[in-house]
């Protein structure tokens, strides 16, 4: 049940997000989580400034969770994303922060797992 939560400073269009959704539903697996219960959205045009500064390229991207996983499997997520965002986007790596939120109660389609 994980939720992937993209703020971005650049208009991004249809077609890129669909591809980026599709490399995030690959890599979701590296936190052991299925693709078939991943929901991702994206908010473009999204100001972030960091260190005081307003980012050209950059993004917040917020990985929520069923459960946890491992700090080896957050970091093997984090650079497939910040890979995902260069390479479709141009945002270098280093404008790029990822947080992983965990949670026990997490409800769906009426119930709570």
């Amino acid at each position: 049940m994980p939720f992937i939560d993209s703020k971005l400073t650049l208009k991004v269009s249809d077609d890129k997000k669909e591809t980026i959704k599709s490399k995030l539903g690959e890599a979701i697996s590296i936190i052991g989580k299925p693709e078939s219960f991943l929901m991702v959205g994206f908010e473009d045009e999204y100001d972030l400034f960091m260190a005081g500064k307003k980012l050209e390229k950059g993004a917040y991207v917020a990985v929520r969770l069923f459960g946890n996983a491992s700090s080896d499997a957050y970091d093997k997520m984090t650079a497939a994303i910040c890979n995902i965002y260069e390479e479709e986007l141009g945002i270098p790596s280093n404008n790029v922060y990822v947080s992983y939120i965990g949670t026990n109660d997490w409800g769906w389609s009426g119930r709570n797992f």
